[in-house]
């Protein structure tokens, strides 16, 4: 996520890339616009007792401030049969900046998108990333209404079919296209998809999780295009103020049980770094949602960024319930630098998670740390 692969001469073929390249290229200056620039603006509330409905609520809520539709993964190669499954994660953002409301103008950036993306191959210990943004239109970068149909450039997740998504990221080292298929309904997040962030409930996110997609498709790194399948687990979450002020990040667990099951689980951090919300989610047969007194995470062991100084903790106790799990990361360096275009700086990895009455793997996800390189600012 270093880089920026928006308008390099070399990418240039003919006229037609030009074009489009110069036009998300026109995009960029926005993101050197202070926060503190942006317009009042009436977002929309997060409030309970709205009614998720699919395929309607797959697409974008331009009304709301916030977006995002995220996608992780474990995969395993057909062709190599490597024993550790590569971990992988595609994210797109939607924001309303409150800029240039009134301008009819298709250059204004009333609405802003970003995508980042990472393979995780414990084989090499290497995580390759990238990152891209741009302000809406020309056809170039959008988010649809009504159904899933998202683009930035030449990336993209769309629906294809009822419960078939597609996405396809072009990296500067790496390359995936992969096929989502739905095994299992929606799995709605805390009172039936109005997920609390907070003791304030306008902290809050609409919120649905399709766990256990079955995935299959291509993955290119360095030139050489491998088969692979695997499972994936998708969030999608909107809001209008999902972080309130005293918070600095959040911890987040997204696990395909080997049971079949699914398990949601994250706990936002006060300043001081102790928690101030926690919740979860475990499906397993039903559905039961779990409150701030009934999740629990225990820090076990840290692991110091090399190349900014932020130390994570990426080994976990969770307790859910009276379930208590080990969270083990199948990859240490799993930083991704994102501060180029949303300004976040965060760990997101592969994790096997083992049941700790059994001692044995109870399930294959992924961890996201944010805020420990500074207080979280969406």
């Amino acid at each position: 996520m270093r880089s920026l692969p928006l308008a390099s001469p070399s990418a240039v073929k003919d006229w037609g890339d030009g074009l489009r390249a110069f036009l998300v290229f026109l995009a960029f200056p926005l993101f050197f616009v202070p926060f503190r620039a942006v317009a009042e603006v009436a977002y929309p509330p997060v409030v309970p007792g709205y009614e998720l409905a699919f395929p309607r609520d797959e697409g974008s809520h331009p009304d709301f401030r916030i977006e995002w539709w995220y996608v992780t993964g474990q995969l395993d190669d057909a062709e190599s049969k490597v024993k550790a499954p590569r971990g992988f994660q595609v994210t797109f953002f939607r924001v309303r900046t409150g800029l240039a409301e009134d301008n009819p103008s298709n250059f204004a950036p009333r609405q802003v998108l970003f995508a980042h993306a990472a393979l995780a191959d414990p084989t090499d210990s290497k995580l390759r990333h990238a990152q891209r943004s741009a302000r809406t239109g020309f056809d170039l970068a959008y988010t649809r209404e009504g159904q899933l149909d998202v683009r930035l450039d030449d990336w993209s997740i769309r629906q294809v079919a009822s419960g078939r998504y597609v996405t396809v990221v072009r990296g500067e080292d790496f390359d995936f296209e992969l096929t989502l298929t739905s095994t299992q309904p929606p799995l709605l997040q805390g009172e039936r998809g109005f997920s609390r962030k907070g003791p304030d409930p306008r902290a809050a996110s609409y919120y649905y999780s399709l766990p256990q997609l079955a995935v299959s498709g291509e993955v290119k790194v360095n030139g050489s295009t491998r088969k692979v399948s695997g499972q994936a687990w998708f969030d999608h979450e909107w809001s209008s103020d999902y972080v309130d002020d005293s918070a600095l990040g959040w911890d987040w667990l997204g696990v395909n049980m080997t049971d079949g099951g699914a398990l949601m689980a994250f706990r936002m951090r006060d300043r001081q770094g102790g928690e101030r919300w926690a919740s979860a989610t475990m499906r397993a047969g039903e559905v039961r949602t779990f409150g701030r007194d009934e999740v629990d995470w225990t820090p076990l062991k840290t692991w110091r960024s090399p190349r900014t100084g932020v130390t994570y903790p990426v080994e976990w106790r969770v307790q859910v319930g009276d379930r208590r799990y080990r969270v083990e990361p199948l990859l240490l360096d799993a930083e991704l630098d994102s501060r180029p275009t949303t300004g976040i700086l965060y760990w997101e990895g592969p994790i096997r998670l083992v049941d700790e009455a059994t001692g044995k793997e109870a399930g294959r996800g992924y961890l996201e740390l944010t805020g420990y390189g500074g207080k979280l600012d969406l």
